[in-house]
């Protein structure tokens, strides 16, 4: 748990209300959680992956309960992804295994279609066996300040929390970074660029010596 262990690889974000958002959010966070919490794999289907939000403290959990979600001004939780791979050379290896077998026992190799049909079989069965691959990203979320972290180092993760809690709250995230916040005071992005000073200085410093003291005679 990043939030709890103090790493420092984060996003922030600010959380702005968007149109249809609940009047009272603490009121409703609970709900929208649950509403989107997750749901572990169903094996018996064909999905490889499932999303959602668990508690903090405990990613089998989805209950939300204000003790588990409310640190003084702050809301906590996380978001859960679960994913089921079974690689082709692991799955056609059965296959091959199960066919030696069947000729073995037949006098012949199995035809196509006995084949395709082991084939889903043995998939299931090494669904049924697989351990999920397990992903969690913290989330903490200032009340007060209206300030939104997520902990995850990659990008696409990232992503895919704010499209999850956007969805979830009905609200809108925007980047804390320079150039958000430059765009919200209404400057241009040109204007966030060093001054002629600065330039000068840095051109200044990666002379030599005796260059700069030329141009300073």
């Amino acid at each position: 748990m990043p939030v709890l262990r103090g790493a420092v690889t984060l996003s922030r974000f600010l959380v702005e209300p968007a149109e249809g958002a609940a009047a009272d959010l603490k009121r409703s966070l609970s709900r929208a959680l649950k509403a989107r919490a997750f749901a572990p794999i169903d094996r018996r289907s064909e999905e490889e992956r499932a999303a959602g939000f668990v508690e903090l403290e405990n990613h089998d959990a989805s209950e939300f309960s204000a003790g588990s979600l409310f640190y003084g001004e702050y809301a906590l939780f996380s978001y859960r992804i679960d994913q089921i791979k079974i690689p082709g050379a692991v799955l056609r290896a059965e296959v091959d295994k199960w066919a030696a077998a069947f000729q073995k026992e037949k006098g012949r190799p199995p035809s196509r279609g006995e084949k395709t049909e082991n084939r889903s079989s043995l998939r299931q069965m090494l669904r049924n066996r697989a351990v999920p691959i397990t992903k969690v990203h913290d989330v903490s979320w200032n009340l007060k300040t209206q300030q939104l972290q997520v902990w995850a180092a990659s990008r696409k993760a990232v992503e895919e929390v704010l499209n999850g809690v956007e969805t979830a709250f009905k609200v809108k995230l925007t980047p804390l970074i320079p150039a958000a916040a430059a765009a919200r005071m209404g400057i241009e992005e040109s204007a966030l660029g060093p001054t002629a000073e600065l330039i000068g200085v840095e051109l200044a410093a990666e002379l030599p010596v005796e260059e700069v003291r030329h141009g300073e005679a």
